[in-house]
């Protein structure tokens, strides 16, 4: 094809932190300089944390502010009359909820290059029953809907077949990391644990993610109760929304431990990358994931890590004596306390194996061309080979 500008429209439930959207962002950065892409972002709710900086970068966000699932019409006819002005070649939705009014506001606009976008692995793993029913809606409608379905794991995609999707128009693109961000932070490791009050001589095991069930904190402080029980210098930071001290049902898991003096609550930051830096060891403790963001962000900084086995952590990781079964704090603890023996140049050695796994595959500059070279197919009409006609 010539070198016409490809337009995208990304559309995304919201564009607080997590996942998807830190991929979204990372994404639509890595062609802020190309001449032949524009892309172009609808929130189905409000701009949060991302929005606001992507439209500084000059990156027109969009915000339909729905506040509730019964919007869900309103905002349908809404995101329809949006599509219809701006016409772009490629519709990416993102998320369930997002594929599923995304790709028929796009179908009924008359848009047809619509590609639906799989963040998540088992839902039925803290998925509310609206999620469920909205999945189950999204398989029925894989076949007409979307031209391509995009997943950013193996194991997603593996799910999703099994579960009635479209698997003839199934490809995995996974997560891309920018690493000139992730590394860019000076100090860090003297920095945050000077904030905390932690010595250079502390161990520390580092989790990062929301509470909430998936993330499993639960197994993670059982685990974690365990270890202090054995290692008197070590220090476990939680890092993520919801994870301080007024909440209560967090707080009663580690009082139960009887160690609680090992425990820090770091809360929701900006500065995670700096964290995983000061810490010794990363650990991923969910019981649901699809490509996990923060394992692959802790083996960039050169963190040794311990995962269960969920989603492609276990292939991200590419380590199988650290990968446990999810669920398991005995499990968990045993791993734990392995890595915690092992010696600082062990764990050095690691480490240094995990960042140059993320450096030779997972780069945010060879994933951001996948999917280029994804959405060139789908406007070229000499290249049909990645989507059916509908």
């Amino acid at each position: 094809m010539d070198r016409k500008t490809v337009k995208v429209a990304h559309v995304i439930i919201g564009l607080d932190v997590g996942g998807a959207e830190l991929m979204l962002k990372r994404l639509v950065e890595s062609h802020v300089e190309q001449s032949d892409i524009e892309h172009v972002i609808i929130s189905l709710t409000d701009q949060g944390v991302f929005g606001a900086q992507l439209s500084k970068q000059g990156i027109t966000v969009y915000c339909l502010n729905m506040s509730s699932i019964a919007k869900g019409p309103f905002v349908f006819f809404k995101l329809r009359k949006l599509l219809q002005q701006l016409r772009p070649d490629i519709v990416h939705t993102w998320m369930y909820h997002a594929d599923l009014l995304g790709g028929l506001a796009a179908r009924s606009a008359g848009l047809r290059n619509v590609v639906w976008g799989i963040r998540s692995t088992d839902i039925r793993k803290g998925g509310s029953k609206v999620t469920l029913l909205v999945r189950k809606l999204c398989a029925w409608l894989s076949g007409p809907i979307p031209r391509v379905i995009v997943c950013a794991a193996n194991a997603s995609q593996k799910v999703h077949e099994g579960i009635g999707y479209a698997s003839s128009k199934m490809q995995v693109i996974p997560n891309g990391f920018k690493l000139d961000k992730i590394l860019s932070t000076s100090n860090a490791e003297s920095t945050v644990r000077e904030q905390l009050g932690i010595s250079q001589n502390s161990k520390v095991v580092i989790s990062v993610g929301r509470f909430n069930p998936v993330k499993d904190h639960k197994t993670f402080i059982e685990a974690a109760g365990k270890v202090a029980a054995h290692f008197d210098d070590v220090r476990f930071w939680l890092v993520g929304r919801d994870l301080d001290h007024s909440n209560a049902q967090l707080m009663t898991m580690i009082e139960k431990t009887g160690h609680a003096e090992a425990f820090h609550l770091l809360g929701e930051r900006s500065d995670v990358s700096a964290c995983l830096q000061s810490s010794d060891i990363f650990c991923l403790h969910s019981v649901t994931e699809g490509f996990p963001n923060v394992l692959g962000e802790a083996m960039a900084v050169g963190l040794p890590c311990v995962t269960t086995d969920v989603g492609d952590a276990a292939y991200l990781l590419n380590k199988s004596e650290w990968v446990v079964p999810a669920a398991s704090p005995e499990r968990l603890a045993k791993k734990l306390s392995e890595m915690l023996s092992i010696s600082s140049a062990g764990r050095d050695e690691l480490g240094h194996a995990a960042a140059l796994r993320i450096r030779h595959n997972f780069t945010i500059d060879a994933i951001s061309q996948q999917y280029f070279d994804l959405y060139k197919s789908l406007v070229d009409p000499l290249n049909m080979k990645l989507t059916m006609e509908v």
